[in-house]
């Protein structure tokens, strides 16, 4: 097995570390969750730069790597819904566009069809990472106790934390509509032929 292929893998074990850092209660849980999420979205990163560097395409990467990036994103997300931390219309609009996307590039590939990503995607993925990562940092903070205070503050009391991750939930729920409503409207002739 290729490196990228074992970043992919590695990726969908740090999925499950993830979950049992957001959903069992221990010392700095939020912390290691948020160390552990930025660890497996660095993962996807590398494990695409290293095939395409040196041409490791298989049809295991071209399946599996997309497939854990949702799973990574999306149990973060059902995770939040859990623990109160996310509205769940928020996060089922990000998991419906994603089965919906899954299903069309399916349906594609059932007509021998090969569907690239698109702008807006790479976009999408990089408010849903932003989304994540803001939200595990603002329930962290308050256990970072005065180095919270030194590395996060302004000079008025509230943290940066608490706009900005009210900001990146709407942007990633925006971009997450958007991308999807564009994508299913550019390749409508793929569903839409068999009417």
């Amino acid at each position: 097995m290729n490196v990228p292929n074992k970043l992919t893998l590695s990726r969908l074990a740090l999925t499950l570390v993830l979950l049992v850092a957001l959903l069992v209660s221990f010392p700095f849980h939020e912390t290691v969750a948020l160390l552990v999420f930025v660890a497996a979205s660095i993962t996807d990163y590398y494990d695409g730069a290293i095939a395409r560097r040196d041409r490791l395409v298989t049809n295991f990467g071209i399946l599996m790597d997309p497939l854990a990036d949702k799973i990574l994103v999306c149990s973060a997300f059902i995770a939040f819904v859990e623990l109160g931390w996310m509205p769940a219309w928020m996060v089922v609009t990000i998991v419906a566009r994603e089965f919906a996307i899954t299903g069309l590039r399916l349906l594609a590939a059932s007509k021998s069809l090969v569907l690239a990503a698109e702008g807006f995607g790479k976009h999408k993925t990089g408010s849903q990472i932003a989304c994540i990562c803001a939200i595990l940092t603002s329930m962290a903070y308050p256990t970072w106790g005065s180095w919270g205070t030194v590395l996060f503050e302004f000079p008025i009391v509230t943290p940066w934390v608490g706009w900005f991750t009210v900001g990146s939930r709407w942007l990633a729920v925006a971009l997450t509509l958007l991308s999807g409503s564009l994508y299913l409207w550019r390749n409508r002739e793929i569903y839409l032929s068999d009417m």
